[in-house]
């Protein structure tokens, strides 16, 4: 989980507006680059500010402004992106802060750091802190939404849950409010506490329109209304998520759950409807592919054929064209349709993604075993093993097979050879004792140019 750093413009420190404001020609040293650092920092010149501040502390660690400067120094390292440099300044800001206020921010600003080295279990104590120390100081909310953040880090969503509930109470038009509500409904979902989490992000679209979640929160609306059993406001939601968002990151995930939802469960109608709306002529790789898939669902074979055709033609080298041709490879195959298992699966061997390709390229092996077309068998066999990060239970599967078309084509020593490396390396207990058998059944069996035990050669 990211965070950005914080920008707390209501916590501009009471310790920078001091009485130093001279004419320029008066300045000495010292006031010169605490000017200089104070202004940058407040301008976002944080380069400049951090030049300024670093030269200030090392020069003058006696000067009455040293704990404002190294509270502004660490800060500035932490725009900066250098949070270990900002923890340094920071934990040595311990011994020259005099003020409460200055130990309460230099704290804060530590557990800052913290989380972002990832270091959460002491981000949480500092934070816990801050708190302990101030629970109505402005820095409260902040420290409260860091202390859940670090409890979601460390897995421990009770923890997270009590902190977010307790900053939307005490403080519910923090800055924050937006992005605790987003957490807590989160962590309810992951919980399975889906009735505590809908009116959550219900209501977030309106309370939070311009928030950076807002997208995130709509598509959690959706899954979670059908994983409560609400499909039909689910799938409504998804597709309003897809339509304002449709170059969101969770876009893919959002189609495959109004596919399936409407797959499994939907009614004749509105798979009906979902079919045709699918299939306008302006559709998307991905909407053709969801469009086989509710017709296959629905039973309707000859439109899911008609969807996934327009599929690899229209979009012939779409990742997509190539899972169609293998969900139809498997449905061939399982229909005992070997000639049209083995077309479609060499049209799916032809992706180039490697997982889809192996699969591919086993049903083609085993259909064309099917056909007794053995020497084309062997061969898809044989470009399995050529693939890398292959699975194990792949590999050895078209061993097996390889051992099978090896063996009708008479290839004995081949044959055995693979049976062999499957009894004894597959992770597969099943398939090791099938090949073990297997192996011994063709070593039972007089070789060509043998004598069988009748004293002829067996046929």
């Amino acid at each position: 989980m990211t965070r950005r750093l914080l920008s707390i413009s209501a916590l501009a420190s009471i310790l920078l507006a001091g009485p130093f404001a001279v004419p320029a020609l008066a300045l000495n040293e010292a006031d010169r680059l605490w000017l200089v650092g104070e202004r940058a920092f407040a301008d976002g010149l944080h380069p400049i500010a951090r030049r300024a501040l670093e030269r200030f502390v090392v020069e003058y660690p006696n000067d009455t402004r040293i704990a404002p400067a190294m509270l502004i120094l660490g800060r500035t390292r932490l725009v900066l992106g250098e949070p270990e440099k900002a923890l340094e300044v920071l934990r040595r800001l311990r011994a020259v802060a005099q003020l409460p206020a200055q130990q309460l921010e230099g704290r804060f600003w530590e557990a800052e750091a913290l989380y972002r080295l990832k270091q959460y279990a002491a981000a949480r104590s500092a934070y816990d802190d801050v708190i302990g120390k101030d629970a109505t100081s402005p820095l409260a909310p902040e420290a409260l939404f860091g202390l859940g953040l670090c409890d979601l880090e460390l897995r421990r969503p009770e923890g997270a849950i009590k902190a977010f509930r307790e900053l939307l109470t005490t403080w519910p038009d923090h800055a924050q409010a937006g992005s605790a509500t987003f957490y807590l409904a989160q962590t309810l979902v992951e919980q399975k506490k889906y009735a505590e989490a809908l009116p959550l992000l219900a209501t977030f679209g309106t309370k939070y329109p311009k928030h950076k979640l807002a997208p995130d929160a709509q598509y959690l609306l959706g899954s979670t209304r059908l994983a409560a059993g609400e499909r039909d406001a689910g799938v409504s939601e998804l597709q309003a998520f897809v339509a304002a968002y449709p170059t969101h990151q969770m876009v893919p995930a959002a189609r495959r759950a109004i596919t399936d939802s409407l797959a499994k469960s939907g009614s004749p109608t509105q798979q009906k409807t979902a079919y045709t709306q699918l299939m306008q002529p302006s559709a998307t790789a991905e909407s053709l592919y969801d469009a086989g898939v509710i017709a296959g669902k629905a039973g309707q074979v000859k439109d899911q054929q008609v969807a996934w055709g327009r599929l690899r033609k229209e979009f012939p080298h779409h990742p997509l064209a190539y899972q169609a041709a293998y969900d139809l490879a498997e449905t061939a195959f399982k229909k005992k349709e070997w000639t049209q298992a083995a077309a479609q699966a060499k049209a799916a061997a032809a992706s180039d993604e490697e997982t889809l390709r192996a699969r591919a390229l086993l049903l083609e092996g085993e259909s064309e075993l099917k056909l007794s077309r053995f020497r084309d068998a062997a061969k898809s066999f044989e470009a399995v093993g050529n693939l890398k990060n292959l699975e194990a239970a792949d590999r050895y599967r078209a061993l097996a097979g390889l051992g099978l078309a090896r063996e009708q084509l008479g290839e004995i020593r081949a044959a055995l050879a693979a049976y062999d490396a499957v009894a004894t390396k597959s992770p597969d207990a099943t398939l090791r004792n099938w090949a073990r058998d297997r192996a011994a059944a063709v070593r039972a069996q007089p070789q060509p140019g043998k004598l069988a035990p009748s004293g002829e050669k067996k046929s």
